[in-house]
């Protein structure tokens, strides 16, 4: 695997790499909502968009519903890197499996819903 990955140069932290994730799959959402599934403080938060929107990731509009809340959307660059990211992940990924045997990546796979599972538990109680 490369030593330097797209998140790396692009000077992203695992917050921001989350943040930029969450917008990608809900855009546009606001940003309470965002708050609240990332489980950060409404500052935190704020500062970790600013930096976002600043390298041109993300886009801050006002709710056309309501003026005093705002609304995050991910740029056409906020999109290619994200998927950039991904393509990297699964490439690591795969890398990391190539070794183990049929048996192995089977148990892996057989394992993942409850793996799921109990992140979305982890979660309900972090919130």
């Amino acid at each position: 695997m490369r030593a330097t990955t797209s998140a790396t140069a692009a000077g992203l932290t695992p917050t921001k790499i989350a943040v930029l994730f969450a917008v990608v799959r809900n855009a546009p959402v606001r940003l309470s909502e965002l708050a609240a599934e990332e489980g950060l403080n409404p500052t935190m938060l704020s500062r970790v968009i600013g930096d976002l929107v600043d390298a041109g990731l993300l886009e801050r509009t006002s709710d056309p519903h309501d003026r005093r809340a705002a609304l995050v959307s991910t740029t056409a660059a906020g999109r290619r890197l994200t998927e950039r990211i991904r393509r990297e992940r699964t490439a690591a990924l795969n890398e990391a499996l190539a070794p183990l045997s049929e048996a192995d990546r089977d148990a892996l796979e057989h394992a993942l819903p409850a793996l799921e599972a109990l992140g979305e538990q982890l979660k309900r109680r972090r919130g």
